[in-house]
């Protein structure tokens, strides 16, 4: 199969890169401002918010599927998608290392940035490897629409701070913590996304940060 991933070099499409190609899967991989880091893929320039470059590039390549791994959070340009294509909602996406809510607390409990980890902010964060293998096989499915993709364990982002410093072996207690509510950070405190009806097709089991964050980092981080 051959695979067009837009946005390859961040730290989902670097993740979905490195599955597609160790499944011997042929694949194409954009970037905006520096290709990758994973070998075995074409690296390609693209800014996917112009559209004539975009469908330029998909009439090139011929590809069998298209996963749009692309993002800036404001942008919509960057993350509006066709609604006849499989859409993906999921949540905090944890790696081994270089995530940036696991650079957040690496900061924090260092004392290298200023900031609290909320208490009454709760998510479902996933592990990006199992978020990566997740797409790519509804991607590969007949099952258009929209679905969700997270972690099994709702939690705080306080709390998901405190399992990466033990993971990583820092010191939980350094981490500060504090309220949203009442602060004007944008968007809605309690995100718990369901994912029974999707995890009933995949053979890809979407783990909690519970599990995930359990055991040391391995040596080396995902790019």
């Amino acid at each position: 199969m051959r695979i067009l991933i837009v946005g390859g070099s961040g730290l989902l499409g670097g993740e979905l890169v490195r599955q597609a190609t160790t499944a011997g899967q042929i694949v194409a991989a954009t970037y905006l401002t520096r290709p990758g880091a994973v070998p075995g893929a074409e690296w390609l320039p693209l800014d996917v918010r112009d559209r004539k470059a975009v469908f330029g590039l998909i009439g090139a390549i011929g590809p069998d599927v298209v996963v749009n791994a692309a993002f800036r959070q404001p942008d919509w340009e960057t993350i509006a998608v066709d609604p006849t294509a499989v859409i993906v909602r999921t949540s905090l996406i944890i790696g081994d290392g270089g995530s940036a809510h696991e650079d957040m607390v690496h900061a924090l409990a260092a004392g290298d940035t200023d900031g609290v980890l909320f208490t009454d902010d709760v998510r479902c964060p996933v592990h990006v490897s199992d978020l990566a293998a997740a797409l790519l096989e509804l991607a590969g499915s007949d099952r258009a629409g929209t679905h969700h993709a997270a972690g099994a364990d709702a939690m705080s982002r306080y709390e998901l701070g405190r399992l990466i410093a033990r993971r990583d072996g820092l010191d939980p207690s350094r981490l500060p913590s504090g309220r949203r509510a009442g602060t004007d950070v944008p968007g809605p405190l309690d995100v718990r996304l369901d994912c029974r009806l999707t995890q009933r097709h995949l053979t890809t089991r979407l783990r909690g940060a519970r599990e995930f964050l359990r055991q040391p980092r391995s040596n080396g981080s995902l790019s």
